[in-house]
């Protein structure tokens, strides 16, 4: 057997003897906070060794990889590819074995054919770091991928600099807040940056060494760009494309404002302070202490607030209009299901049939039109107009409710949709006093969440669950600003 790979078992022996009685024995529990933190940087350590070996091994995988499939190692090992060797050697996912690859392409050295000598691998520096165990393999994709993008266009001698630069600040030797063509004494270890900051201090690299490459960058993007809805699947259509970066920005930026993770209760919606927050580390209904839980995961949250952008922009009035008339969502059911809360109903644009449910929580937002017909087909009635309430009966709305009623939401009223509490079409008017504030999702789940509201004398008033309230009281919503200046003001 080879020295290296005995070399390397009776590491992995070492290894295990220390690890395995620590993890049996519970050693990480008995340790303070500081040799905690202690064991975990030597962990993290050891891990980047390991690393830079697997990248080097993964490298010259790759090299005798190539040519005809006949002499490919993949090929022989009975593989279709390098990441299915990898994968199946490491027994790491296609992300994992992907990561490798591509650092392998950036450090790996080959040799000469004439010569024997080895040459000079794409980053060099940055193989020097991962050799010395001082980078993983994250970190090195971190900073190669943004270099290797603009090396194509960029001088060999700036490409050096900005690896020599990024694989010292990845060491801790460079301070990450001064500009780039500033150097700082080498030697003078600091706080190593993250990956992130590595990332984000490559791509300002990448555009100070290649100045002109923004257009052909920009052009790509603009051709790479697209967003396709597919085929509808147990309920669900599947959503995929490729954003630009400022519209994915946007996106973020909605995310962030709509899913902040402290959000108030009843006497303060919209502030950060004085109320309680929704606990996202619990099940639903189990904090015990009298705040709602939000019990949805953050890719949920993120489709909820995509849904209320949309509504959102829907509402505004800003869009292009179809037929004269500004984007409108027509769903269609048969009425004797709408009365009875049963069947399913039909949304134009769309194969997958929805609930009537659904169909009831759509039909009451402002900006919908609704169509019944009979068994027969026949239309028997049409939403109308003036069913929807007026950007000034809005404003007023939004000044007595704040925002969401729901105790502990916090989203703001330009972000919700107007609630008719008795059905405008059992005759509920759309009038203010039969109005109130819903986000997206409480609106969505008003009829399973065990949340109730009603209108009462013209004020907003909610019901919580029995988790929440065991004595199911109704109570006033607290969340216009109006409310707040007046109890301030003790009056």
């Amino acid at each position: 057997m080879n020295l290296l790979v005995t070399a390397l078992a009776e590491v992995g022996d070492s290894v295990r003897g220390v690890v395995e009685p620590a993890l049996a024995g519970g050693a990480f529990e008995t340790l303070g906070d500081d040799d905690l933190l202690a064991v975990m940087g030597a962990l993290a350590a050891i891990a980047r060794r390991v690393e830079g070996a697997l990248v080097e091994a993964v490298g010259v995988v790759e090299a005798r990889s190539q040519g005809a499939r006949s002499d490919r190692l993949s090929a022989r090992a009975g593989c279709r590819s390098v990441s299915e060797l990898v994968q199946r050697v490491t027994r790491v996912s296609p992300h994992a074995a992907s990561g490798m690859i591509r650092a392998g392409r950036v450090v790996h050295r080959d040799r000469a054919l004439a010569s024997g000598e080895w040459l000079e691998p794409t980053l060099p520096a940055l193989r020097d770091a991962l050799v010395a165990g001082e980078v993983g393999v994250e970190a090195v994709n971190a900073i190669a991928g943004p270099l290797t993008d603009a090396a194509a266009r960029a001088a060999r001698d700036d490409v050096l600099a900005a690896d020599a630069f990024l694989a010292d600040a990845a060491r801790g030797l460079r301070d990450r807040d001064v500009d780039v063509d500033v150097d700082v004494d080498a030697g003078v270890r600091g706080p190593a940056p993250s990956v992130a900051d590595l990332r984000a201090m490559a791509h300002l690299w990448a555009s100070a060494i290649d100045a002109d490459g923004a257009e052909p960058v920009e052009a790509g993007a603009l051709r790479g760009r697209g967003l396709a809805l597919g085929v509808p699947r147990r309920g669900l259509v599947p959503l995929s494309g490729m954003l630009l970066p400022e519209v994915a920005a946007q996106l973020q930026t909605i995310f962030d404002a709509l899913m902040s993770p402290r959000v108030t209760g009843p006497e303060h919606p919209g502030s950060n302070a004085g109320g309680p927050t929704f606990r996202e580390d619990a099940a639903p209904g189990s904090s015990g202490d009298g705040v709602p839980v939000d019990g949805r995961t953050r890719l949920q949250k993120q489709h909820d607030a995509f849904a209320t952008a949309l509504g959102a922009a829907a509402r505004a009035g800003e869009l292009a209009t179809i037929g004269g008339a500004a984007p409108t969502l027509v769903v269609y059911a048969r009425e004797d299901d709408l009365v009875s809360g049963s069947g399913w109903a039909q949304v134009e644009g769309s194969d997958q049939p929805v609930s009537t449910g659904v169909a009831a929580q759509i039909a009451c937002c402002g900006t919908i039109q609704r169509v019944g017909f009979d068994g027969a087909g026949r239309i028997v009635s049409l939403g109308v107009r003036d069913r929807v309430f007026t950007a000034v009966q809005r404003k007023a709305i939004a000044l007595r409710d704040g925002g969401c009623v729901i105790p502990g939401c916090g989203v703001r009223a330009a972000w919700c949709e107007v609630h008719h509490d008795q059905e405008h079409s059992r005759g509920g008017p759309t009038h203010c006093d039969n109005g109130l504030l819903l986000c997206w999702f409480h609106h969505r789940t008003l009829g399973t969440s065990g949340w109730s509201v009603r209108m009462r004398h013209g004020v907003p008033e909610v019901r919580g669950p029995a988790w929440w309230d065991p004595h199911r009281r109704w109570r006033p919503v607290r969340g216009s600003p109006l409310r707040r200046v007046r109890r301030a003001q003790g009056a």
